[in-house]
Parts: C-alpha cells; sequence; structure tokens
C-alpha cells in the first residue's frame, strides 16, 4: 500500500489524540485515587479533610472529659486542660455527673467582685453549682464561703493556694495541704460537707487521689473547658460552653483568680438555654 503525505498527518495527528487520552485518564485515575485515601496533594495543608478538634482534652485536661480537654497548659493559678502522661491522666477522678444532669463548677474562689456576681445570676435562675474553693481564699473571705452554703451551693476543695505541683509531694504533704484548706472552709460554715477535691490545672497524680479519698473526697475533674480563665470574652465563652455541653457534663469555669467578668456576662447568657434544656444540679454531698 502506498502512503500519501495527507494519510501519513491523518495517523500522526490521530496517534497524538489517542496518547493525549491515555495520559488524561491514567492522572485523573490517579487523582481519584489519592483523593479517595485522603491525601490530595491540592488540600491545603494542615487541612486534613477530617472533623477538626479544638477541644481538649480537656483536665487535666487531662482530661476526661474534658477539661473538651483541649486546652493549653494551665498557668499558675489557673485550671485548664492537660492531659497526664499515665493512662488518662485522671487517676479515677470523676469528669461527669454520672448522670443526665449537668453540673457547673466554678474554681479559684472566693472572690470578693466576682463570687457575689456570680452567685446573683445562679440565684436568678434558680441554679445550684459547686465551687471549689482556695483554701487561703476561704480563709480571707469567710463571708463569701457562707454565703455560697447559704444559696444551696455545694463544696470542693481547691487546694490551700492553688498549687499545681501539689501531686510530686509526698502523701503526708498532700494531707496537710487538703486538711488546712477544709479547716479554712469549715471555719466559715461550721460542720458544711466537703465531698469532693479538685486538683489545681487538672494535674492528678495516684496520691492525690488516694489521700482525698481517705479524707472523704471524690476527686472531681471535668469535661467542658471553655477556657474562661484565659479571659476570652463573654462570647467565646459562651459558644465553647453550648457547642460542648452533653449530658453528664461538668462544665469548669472560675468566679476567681482574675478577671473574671466575662464569665458572669457569659453565665447570663447561656443558663436560659441549659436550665431548658437540661437539669442543672450541684454535686451531691453524700459519698460516691
Amino acid at each position: 500500500m502506498t502512503w500519501t503525505g495527507s494519510s501519513r498527518r491523518t495517523t500522526a495527528v490521530l496517534a497524538v489524540v489517542v496518547a493525549a487520552l491515555l495520559v488524561s485518564s491514567y492522572a485523573m485515575g490517579r487523582t481519584l485515587g489519592l483523593d479517595q485515601l485522603g491525601h490530595n496533594p491540592t488540600r491545603a495543608a494542615g487541612d486534613s479533610g477530617g472533623v477538626q478538634h479544638a477541644d481538649q482534652p480537656e483536665a487535666g485536661s487531662a482530661g476526661p472529659a474534658t477539661r473538651d480537654h483541649s486546652a493549653s497548659p494551665p498557668d499558675a493559678g489557673q485550671d485548664g486542660a492537660t492531659r497526664n502522661a499515665a493512662g488518662d491522666g485522671l487517676f479515677g477522678a470523676h469528669a461527669t455527673t454520672g448522670t443526665r444532669r449537668i453540673a457547673l463548677t466554678f474554681d479559684d474562689g472566693p472572690d470578693p467582685q466576682f463570687t457575689p456576681q456570680v452567685l446573683t445570676v445562679l440565684r436568678r435562675f434558680e441554679v445550684r453549682a459547686t465551687f471549689c474553693l482556695v483554701g487561703e481564699n476561704a480563709q480571707k473571705h469567710p463571708d463569701l464561703v457562707r454565703a455560697i452554703v447559704a444559696d444551696g451551693h455545694t463544696l470542693c476543695n481547691h487546694s490551700w493556694n492553688h498549687n499545681i505541683s501539689l501531686g510530686n509531694r509526698s502523701p503526708k504533704d498532700i494531707r496537710a495541704d487538703l486538711l488546712r484548706t477544709n479547716a479554712a472552709i469549715r471555719a466559715a460554715v461550721p460542720g458544711a460537707p466537703i465531698m469532693w477535691y479538685r486538683q489545681p490545672g487538672g494535674v492528678w497524680t495516684y496520691p492525690l487521689v488516694s489521700v482525698a479519698h481517705e479524707l472523704g473526697m471524690t476527686s472531681l475533674h471535668w469535661s467542658v473547658d471553655p477556657s474562661d480563665w484565659q479571659a476570652p470574652g463573654a462570647d467565646r465563652i459562651a459558644s465553647m460552653v453550648m457547642s460542648r455541653i452533653r449530658p453528664g457534663a461538668v462544665v469548669l469555669l472560675h468566679d476567681g483568680g482574675g478577671n473574671r467578668q466575662g464569665t458572669v456576662n457569659a453565665l447570663d447568657r447561656i443558663l436560659p438555654d441549659l436550665a431548658a434544656r437540661f437539669e442543672l444540679t450541684a454535686l451531691p454531698t453524700e459519698a460516691k
């Protein structure tokens, strides 16, 4: 057969077209395969394509729940969510209520400026909560301890001076710290039950939980930490609580340790919705 110049050109063009189609099909199939595996090279750096969890741990953040244990490491005097290396970092500390009820907890008080404001908001919505008291603050402000109890709230030992590294000390030193704190609280409210202990920063150790148990206190962590200790403002605090709240949650908030006006304002916003959706309760005063 004799090939004309036109035939050769037509054949060459067809060959180029077929080759281009084959290359295009291979590239498309490879791209689809990468997408299915979640390795699309065109995806923005740092975007895994999955659900992002900005929170938690949270508490010791470690925590269970929490502090949604997310948070940055706690600053001195604050409670944030940081996980402990051993196991879940809680050593048996409770991170939920164990029921469908929600528990609001307030740390680092009592504070002469913000504790009365928190009590006023809780009273307005007829909500009972749990206050984790720093011993030296309770000693300075016994009137506020009495006001907390008079409103039907329950009490929690939060160490003498918010010592985040307390768990690294000897059981004897831990026991002395917790007993000193309980004594300061009971000096204001003799006979008041103190059934709970919360370790500052959520930095739990076995000796802490063990000593607290020996003294008749259940160790208390949290499952929702809006990081109000960083004073991010009422909008942020309210949004974080409402987005993370679940039945059984223990919510970490603060009435002391800094400027807590954002927490007070956030409470005004979230309590109507929380009270409509959940049963809000103070933690029980009987042994667990």
